[in-house]
């Protein structure tokens, strides 16, 4: 029997919880002005003012930059939490401006810095690309793992993958990817997918009677799409489907991507806030060559990503793997178990899961794993306490690998 499960653990689970309020997003979408709907804010809801931008970047935030306690809307699997709260206690989105996480070398701003993403430019994984890291240069793949590759081979000097959203849960082909390679994790970021629907200049929303898009995006934002009555075409990637509306100056084709994209293409932009929910928030992750770029004082707020590996008793690790860390006090911010045992030849069962082992002699072996676990938790991991329940898990598992140690970021970031 092959089936994924997730878990988050945030730290309302360990300490109080602020007092949270309902958070009743709209349901609905105008087909209006691109100036008409930026007035009226994200899905409609008007935001409060925001303070003067000392670098032009958006963020939308609950208190102090924060989306509630340990940067998780409260929730599991990546959904809202119970009673739709969003940001643990706003009953608003509200926007203001900040920098985004460091950027290692290169300079703070990630000048000098090549990052590849996948698609074409003025895809969501450029503009995650550029908030986290302002001053670096794009690269556009056409595959993740060339994006991967990429950095592999020194044609760049980071990766960015979105590997979660509250809206699809754990992108698992993208932590796959991951767990082929032998690159570390050195950043993440948080991005709210704002999506609109792009047409050619002068083509209103009555003449549109195709939708083009990633498989993805048409998926959410299913309800307004129907309303319209117009088909769907997938396509490779959001960019990518704009690019193809502008390069065809296709009348009765309409795009949906982000309002960025508009602007970077020349498009107008027939409606704002096309998806389903309203709360629509990507996780992405910045990979490099190791060792890591990153170098943060124990006492950091920083987060370390690893992979536990085992062959059997799913239950009795999980419950160990926990045990190591909730006995040092140590909060988890992601939890996902992964069991792959291909038991059966039926179209549900999966194949185990392949992780690369980089501290093999010699050269990097791929090992095969039927279960495992996916493990963020707080800490640095030099920190004397993350490190013994590290080893302490070692013992008793098959396999383990530090992905990752960087800065924890829970802020979410906006592009509008």
């Amino acid at each position: 029997m092959a089936y994924t499960s997730s878990l988050h653990l945030p730290k309302h689970l360990l300490l109080p919880s602020p007092r949270r309020t309902r958070h009743r997003p709209s349901s609905s979408v105008s087909f209006v002005a691109a100036a008409a709907a930026r007035a009226n804010g994200v899905n409609g809801q008007a935001p409060e003012k925001p303070p003067p931008p000392p670098n032009g970047k958006a963020r939308i935030n609950g208190v102090n930059g924060k989306k509630g306690v340990n940067g998780h809307v409260n929730g599991v699997n990546g959904k809202k939490g119970v009673n739709g709260h969003v940001n643990g206690h706003a009953d608003r989105i509200h926007l203001s401006v900040s920098t985004g996480g460091g950027g290692g070398a290169g300079g703070q701003d990630g000048s000098g810095l090549r990052v590849a993403f996948q698609g074409a430019p003025g895809a969501y994984s450029e503009f995650a690309a550029k908030t986290a890291l302002p001053g670096c240069d794009t690269l556009p793949c056409r595959a993740f793992a060339d994006a991967l590759a990429a950095v592999e081979r020194g044609a760049a000097d980071r990766a960015i993958l979105p590997v979660e959203s509250t809206m699809e849960g754990t992108a698992l082909r993208n932590y796959d990817l991951l767990l082929r390679h032998g690159l570390v994790v050195a950043q993440e970021i948080n991005l709210f997918v704002h999506y609109c629907l792009l047409a050619m200049p002068g083509v209103r929303a009555a003449e549109v009677r195709r939708v083009i898009s990633h498989p993805m995006a048409l998926a959410h934002c299913g309800r307004a799409l129907a309303r319209l009555g117009v088909d769907r075409e997938p396509v490779e990637d959001t960019a990518g489907a704009v690019e193809m509306l502008r390069s065809n100056r296709m009348l009765d084709t309409a795009a949906i991507a982000s309002p960025r994209a508009a602007d970077l293409y020349g498009l107008d932009v027939l409606a704002h806030g096309l998806q389903d929910e309203s709360w629509n928030v990507t996780r992405f992750l910045l990979l490099s060559r190791p060792p890591s770029p990153v170098a943060l004082p124990v006492d950091a707020d920083a987060k370390t990503s690893m992979v536990v590996a085992h062959r059997g008793g799913s239950m009795m690790v999980l419950l160990k793997v926990l045990s190591a860390f909730s006995s040092r006090n140590i909060n988890l911010t992601k939890l996902e178990v992964i069991n792959n045992d291909g038991a059966g030849a039926g179209a549900g069962a999966r194949p185990p899961v392949m992780i690369l082992d980089t501290s093999a002699r010699g050269a990097p072996t791929l090992r095969a794993f039927p279960h495992v676990l996916y493990v963020d938790c707080a800490g640095a991991a030099h920190d004397p306490r993350v490190r013994e329940a590290i080893q302490e898990i070692e013992k008793f598992a098959v396999f383990v690998r530090v992905l990752g140690c960087y800065a924890a970021d829970s802020t979410v970031y906006d592009l509008q």
